[in-house]
């Protein structure tokens, strides 16, 4: 996060990250468990008509958006320290990269890469 902070720290400044020990998955739910997610919280209801829908866009209305790395998922996927580290920051890219709609590698020029 410290690289991205320094890249996007106002596009950021009102997201919210946090750690959570797994995912809630419905019991039907067929298919990877998400090892991160991304929540949008919108504005109360009293600030939009009923019936209309509009772009959410990052720390708009009172609440922030929140991104959430589900600890469990991540652990049980990555071989080793090194791996996790990579893992993380791939996923926190790829979180802040749709959140801002823009491409992973544009966020971080280092995403994807076996390199921190």
């Amino acid at each position: 996060m410290r690289r991205l902070g320094g890249r996007w720290g106002r596009e950021l400044a009102r997201v919210r990250f946090t750690v959570e020990e797994v995912p809630s998955v419905e019991p039907w739910f067929d298919g990877p468990v998400p090892l991160g997610q991304t929540v949008l919280q919108p504005p109360p209801a009293t600030d939009q008509p009923a019936g209309s829908a509009r772009l959410i866009t990052p720390g708009e209305g009172k609440r922030p958006v929140r991104i959430t790395v589900y600890r469990r998922p991540v652990e049980a996927r990555a071989k080793g320290e090194a791996e996790m580290a990579r893992l993380i920051r791939d996923l926190l890219v790829e979180e802040v990269a749709d959140l801002l709609g823009l491409s992973p590698e544009s966020v971080d020029p280092s995403y994807d890469s076996p390199d921190d």
